[in-house]
């Protein structure tokens, strides 16, 4: 078996989000470069088309190295996708958030204007942040999304 690598991982997010709102009747196409959006869907509620930004994490991985289980992704803050579409591909799961209310729930933010958006799937993490726990973002998953936009 070969190696998985990060472009792999990518593409399997990108699909993994098409699939999802084609199984919404929403028809999306990937971007022949990435320049910042990855997918156009189009909404026939809406009559228009959204760009798309898809973050893929392959697996949870331990918070700061050695803590609690937890999927993070980053996204530029100058990003030009309307939507941000982040994914956990050993769950099969997809949030999708405007990129106003990614940068919203963003707990970090670089000088360099980069925003890390985390969950813990560890629900027994005591957390003051707001929202850092995977159930306080179910109202984000695509499949609750998808009549908020498509």
């Amino acid at each position: 078996m070969s190696k998985i690598t990060t472009q792999h991982i990518g593409s399997a997010g990108e699909l993994l989000v098409q699939y999802k709102l084609l199984k919404f009747g929403i028809d999306s196409a990937a971007m022949t470069t990435d320049s910042g959006s990855g997918l156009v869907a189009y909404s026939p509620k809406t009559k228009r088309a959204y760009t798309i930004q898809v973050k893929t994490k392959e697996r949870p991985n331990q918070g700061g190295g050695k803590g609690k289980l937890s999927l993070d992704w980053n996204l530029r803050a100058s990003s030009p996708a309307e939507l941000v579409a982040v994914t956990d591909l050993s769950t099969d799961s997809v949030w999708l958030f405007t990129h106003a209310e990614f940068e919203q729930f963003a707990q970090q933010r670089s000088e360099k204007g980069m925003l890390k958006l985390y969950m813990y799937v560890d629900e027994s993490v005591r957390t003051k942040k707001e929202m850092a726990l995977a159930s306080q973002f179910e109202q984000y998953r695509i499949e609750n999304r998808v009549i908020t936009f498509f």
